[in-house]
């Protein structure tokens, strides 16, 4: 049959996008060319693999068990390349993924402390949302990630970095008044018409609705907003409340000067920040380096917003 890694990544593009032309665009070849090529893959195997229909294509049941064969062989590929380059420790070429509530903030500090470490270090970095992270790095596109616990794990181990809190975010005025109260806010406390979060598919949405006991069915919960920075720029100028992880405060207070916090009690939400791999990956020294500079640029950071707004002395 002599399949190759060509035919395999074609098909796996094929099954993906749903068609020709979008396979070809993905992996930057003509269209006749990816279309000869699925050909050529039918004809050694010795069934078809796609039904072409007029506007799109569907596995067959063959193509279906070739598509979860053809990942598999990929991830191990890449794997296989992976463990190449970062054989020597954290230099080479790496690509790691990082959330969009963590990147704008963790990154310019990582980043520093790991090129002033490792000048031979080529790094490629991704900013996309959890679920599509932890794909990326299980299918092998990716070494690593940075993203937030808890979230399932299949067949990737996590290093937690660091504790992000959540702090309460809103007007100057709102937050006045609810410092003002006799008994301390609490998540659970929360009004859920006047919480402003970021839309499906954000960890941090999901993190924070769970914290304040809700669900995110709940029409009175607004999760429209896009960005960390979008909610925090509406709540300074009264438009409800949000949560802010401490990683983000100095960012998003410069940005929306108008904006105050304040820090709930013992036991305070947070969330824990981690570097994921492959399992099959473990135990490569680049991982362990790349773990610990991450590390040390994250607490830096969040000692900053913990110094500007104290954590409350336990009762």
């Amino acid at each position: 049959m002599n399949l190759t890694i060509k035919h395999l990544s074609y098909f796996v593009a094929l099954a993906e996008t749903g068609s020709f032309g979008g396979a070809a665009a993905k992996v930057h070849v003509t269209q006749p060319a990816l279309s000869l090529q699925i050909k050529d893959m039918e004809a050694r195997i010795g069934t078809a693999l796609v039904e072409r229909l007029p506007r799109d294509i569907r596995l067959t049941r063959a193509g279906q068990e070739v598509l979860t064969r053809a990942r598999v062989i990929l991830a191990q590929m890449r794997d296989l390349e992976a463990a190449v380059r970062l054989s020597e420790g954290l230099r080479g070429q790496l690509s790691l993924g990082v959330i969009p509530t963590i990147a704008p903030y963790l990154l310019p500090r990582a980043l520093t402390r790991i090129k002033a470490a490792n000048l031979d270090l080529e790094l490629r970095v991704r900013e996309a949302q959890t679920a599509d992270l932890l794909a990326a790095v299980a299918q092998g596109r990716l070494d690593a990630a940075v993203i937030a616990l808890p979230f399932e794990l299949d067949g990737l181990v996590a290093e937690p970095l660091f504790t992000d809190r959540f702090l309460l975010a809103g007007s100057r005025a709102r937050i006045d008044s609810l410092q003002g109260t006799s008994a301390p806010m609490r998540p659970t406390d929360l009004p859920p018409d006047a919480l402003l979060l970021l839309d499906e598919g954000h960890c941090l949405a999901d993190q924070a609705l769970e914290v304040c006991g809700l669900k995110r069915a709940r029409a009175s919960v607004d999760l429209g907003a896009s960005s960390l920075g979008t909610l925090c720029g509406m709540v300074g100028q009264g438009y409800g409340l949000t949560f802010v992880p401490e990683i983000a405060l100095k960012a998003e207070q410069a940005a929306s000067p108008e904006m105050a916090v304040l820090r709930f009690p013992t036991p305070e939400p947070a969330r824990t920040i981690a570097l994921v791999r492959r399992a099959s990956t473990e135990g490569k020294s680049w991982f362990t380096d790349l773990a610990a500079l991450i590390a040390e640029a994250g607490t830096t950071q969040i000692g900053l917003a913990r110094a500007d707004v104290p954590q409350q002395a336990r009762a």
